[in-house]
């Protein structure tokens, strides 16, 4: 299966799709000119097009949007190029997990955004779950390179200037792990991390699955997948998605 198609069975999950629902239905119109910060695929700048006469899209690596509505360009959100007050709404979604400077792409988004932002970020994730241990450089990286966990204490904290107007929730989600069984996946290679298509939060290498483990290393593994599945059964499950809507006061 290649990488559009991929893209297209993610978009299309059921999750995804009440993801994608409860943002649309977050997003306020009669305004002008939207910024999709973070646009990778351009899977919301396409949607945003049929809402707002203008868009623009940016990301790292300049997005390949096929609309022509929608604007694209490469930046960082960490030091953005627009001057202040230049889009009437900002929707950043997740994105804000994958910064490690994050505090300063909040503040970026607060200064770019003229009247309203939108946020969507995994709740409460444990970043411990699917692990990755990079072959190159030899260390621990979180799943997805979810380098960012949030609740809405974060969420309000990184936004604090402005003014909170609508909080959602999305989905469902149980899983959870413990420090012991943490510890016992490092030493176990990590096997059962998210390497397809993924970088190393450190050194930037693509990450490859463990080849060849020893009987040590399985061991440890097993029993790190044992007590993760007991945690997750004996854990209350909580939402999977938070959206937040801030109204500049």
């Amino acid at each position: 299966m290649n990488s559009e198609h991929k893209l297209e069975e993610y978009h299309g999950s059921p999750d995804e799709q009440a993801r994608t629902a409860d943002l649309l239905r977050l997003i306020p119109g009669g305004y002008s000119t939207v910024l999709d910060a973070g646009a990778r695929d351009g899977y919301y700048s396409a949607l945003l097009a049929n809402r707002f006469p203008a868009v623009t899209a940016i990301d790292l690596l300049k997005p390949k949007v096929n609309d022509s509505r929608v604007t694209c360009v490469e930046g960082d959100l960490t030091k953005m190029t627009f001057p202040d007050n230049s889009f009437d709404v900002v929707l950043c979604t997740e994105v804000l997990e994958h910064i490690p400077n994050v505090e300063m792409a909040c503040r970026e988004i607060m200064r770019v955004a003229k009247h309203v932002i939108v946020i969507g970020v995994p709740y409460l994730q444990d970043p411990r779950i699917g692990q990755v241990t990079c072959r190159q450089c030899g260390k621990t990286g979180p799943a997805w390179g979810h380098v960012n966990t949030f609740d809405e204490t974060r969420l309000r904290n990184l936004f604090g200037s402005w003014k909170l107007t609508q909080t959602s929730f999305v989905g469902q989600n149980r899983e959870r792990t413990n420090a012991l069984a943490a510890w016992l996946m490092d030493r176990g290679g990590n096997p059962y991390g998210i390497y397809e298509n993924e970088s190393c939060v450190h050194c930037g290498s693509r990450l490859q699955a463990p080849g060849h483990r020893g009987l040590g290393e399985k061991v440890c593994a097993a029993l790190a997948l044992r007590l993760t599945n007991v945690t997750t059964q004996m854990t209350q499950s909580h939402p999977n998605w938070i959206h937040m809507v801030f109204e500049r006061p």
